[in-house]
């Protein structure tokens, strides 16, 4: 089993556990140039919200896309969207990645702004 592979695993799992609850989830991706944010409905077919430092305004504002500073600018970015489509509370789906640096600096930037994870 190789490291996608075990990320995957991960995922799944938590996505499971999050199914049962039965509330939106904040779902994050990143690479290593880029962060995305998803604040994706119960029934996990519609996306509510979404934030990415591939968005123009975000780009401008950055001075890069992959580090901390960004994180939490699209952390910021997906907790006001959210709040404005009327949600207030989250599930966070880290995608199977580990909650250390840029996961963590997402999700306590959306904790900053309102948003209950």
């Amino acid at each position: 089993m190789n490291k996608k592979q075990s990320r995957l695993r991960r995922a799944r799992r938590t996505r499971s556990k999050i199914r049962e609850l039965e509330v939106p989830r904040l779902s994050v991706h990143r690479t290593s140039q880029h962060i995305y944010a998803q604040v994706i409905a119960a029934d996990g077919d519609t996306v509510l919200a979404s934030a990415s430092t591939t968005q123009a305004d975000m780009r401008k504002s950055l001075k890069s896309t992959g580090n901390i500073e960004a994180a939490q600018a699209v952390g910021k970015a997906i907790a006001d969207k959210a709040k404005s489509a009327g949600i207030e509370q989250v599930a966070f789906d880290r995608s199977g990645f580990r909650y250390h640096g840029r996961i963590k600096a997402l999700a306590d930037a959306a904790r900053e702004q309102g948003l209950r994870i």
